[in-house]
């Protein structure tokens, strides 16, 4: 077992891994400075909480409308060529954006296209990387394992960063960090050497227009429809988003910085992060038969977070909460991400992973925009504990539909099937 384990780890941390593993978490951490800068610089500039709102919510409608049809492209062309022109388009957009606040000259309407040209970019960008990890790594739950760590630690140490950069420098200083992330992530990607990429039958390739995009789009829901464990995550998720999720984030933090203070808020958050890498460590080290089953038992783990705030308790046990909660949702997102690019073929699988990432956002900002109301109504304590309920009720769920229990990983040996036994008992020679 632990010959095997080395083996694995050999296998994940080639040099084009590595390159395509510090292009990921660079971008990652640009990605999580981007709420500060905004927030920071579209507030000296005289703009409220809306307008930072509105900023956000360019990019990600932008991303969420347009994904599928990211997929599309990424299933047709080359995939490291279409995420090299998104970094190298992000990078543009972000210079263009930290000349404008360096000069002063900030105006809101063209904050939020340059952050709908982002989304838009995002949306072209992201279907590539499940393919991508599949083609880079035969340890293919190894490589997520590793991501979804450097996800988790550059999501802890972003927002610090940015708010060194706004305290010493300027808002501008932000952007212009956060273009040089996308200059990092686009000469890693560039410098990558990967295998052939799988191309589409000989008969789709001439297809060209409207019409062929039509037909790819279609292509891409028959193999999602067909495979029942696959929608039916997405539809149990699309539940998750609105009931847990959605409320939790934006409750959890109202409820502790009124009651506690922006520092304990901070401290929670950290908690989550550091929870998040030990299921990230987890998942590199475990390696459960049936992963989707494993990984539906983590959800449960995340309840502890809603609740523990919604019932009260002290930022120590909060902050114990959230680092469960981190921990549990780490290892479902390395079980989830891995079964898609295992058991979905190489040919639609960024259509398939589109369509999973625009499945999973689509409800969450449902979930957001009923927590204010809900908690108005009933108090924010019973809107959160509600949710750690639901939060239990949607991982039993899971765990419920047997394709999705039942799911036996992509690379598990055979098991041997005993034949059966004569009716009287005895063992006959077999014949030959």
């Amino acid at each position: 077992m632990r010959k095997g384990t080395r083996a694995e780890a050999r296998s994940v941390w080639s040099r084009d891994f590595g390159l395509f593993f510090v292009a990921r978490a660079v971008a990652q951490l640009g990605d999580t400075m981007l709420p500060v800068a905004l927030a920071a610089g579209l507030l000296q500039h005289g703009y409220g909480a809306g307008a930072v709102g509105l900023a956000l919510a360019a990019t990600s409608a932008a991303f969420a409308g347009l994904i599928v049809f990211g997929g599309v492209l990424a299933d047709r062309f080359n995939t490291r060529r279409l995420m090299i022109g998104a970094d190298l388009v992000r990078l543009c957009t972000q210079s263009l954006a930290a000349v404008l606040f360096f000069s002063g000259h900030v105006v809101l309407w063209q904050i939020c296209a340059i952050g709908f040209v982002n989304g838009v970019a995002g949306a072209v960008f992201q279907p590539g990387v499940a393919g991508t990890v599949r083609r880079l790594s035969t340890d293919v739950q190894g490589a997520n394992g590793a991501i979804r760590i450097a996800e988790a630690v550059a999501q802890l140490a972003g927002p610090a960063f940015a708010g060194l950069l706004v305290g010493f420098a300027s808002p501008g200083g932000v952007f212009t960090a956060h273009a040089t992330t996308y200059a990092v992530s686009a000469l890693c990607l560039l410098l990558l050497r990967l295998p052939p990429q799988t191309r589409p039958p000989a008969g789709a390739a001439v297809r060209r227009g409207a019409r062929a995009l039509r037909a790819d789009l279609a292509e891409g829901w028959r193999e999602f429809r067909a495979r029942t464990w696959l929608w039916g995550v997405i539809a149990v998720w699309c539940v998750y988003m609105i009931t847990v999720w959605g409320p939790t984030v934006p409750l959890v933090a109202t409820e502790v910085v009124q009651q506690h203070g922006p520092r304990a808020y901070g401290l929670i958050n950290s908690a989550l992060g550091a929870g998040t890498v030990v299921g990230g460590l987890l998942a590199l080290r475990l390696r459960p038969r049936r992963m989707l089953r494993a990984g539906g038992i983590g959800v449960f783990a995340f309840a502890a977070f809603p609740v523990s705030v919604g019932a009260g308790l002290g930022v120590p046990a909060m902050a114990a909460g959230a680092a469960v909660a981190g921990a549990g949702m780490a290892f479902w997102s390395v079980m989830w991400a891995t079964s898609v690019q295992t058991q979905v073929p190489a040919d639609v699988l960024n259509r398939i992973h589109a369509y999973d990432v625009a499945g999973s956002l689509a409800m969450m900002p449902v979930g957001q925009a009923i927590a204010g109301p809900a908690a108005a109504a009933l108090g924010t304590d019973h809107v959160l504990l509600v949710a750690g309920a639901m939060g239990l009720v949607v991982a039993g769920s899971l765990l419920s539909v047997p394709s999705i229990r039942n799911l036996v990983r992509a690379d598990a040996p055979p098991t041997a099937v005993p034949a059966p036994a004569p009716a009287d008992g005895r063992i006959r020679p077999e014949r030959r």
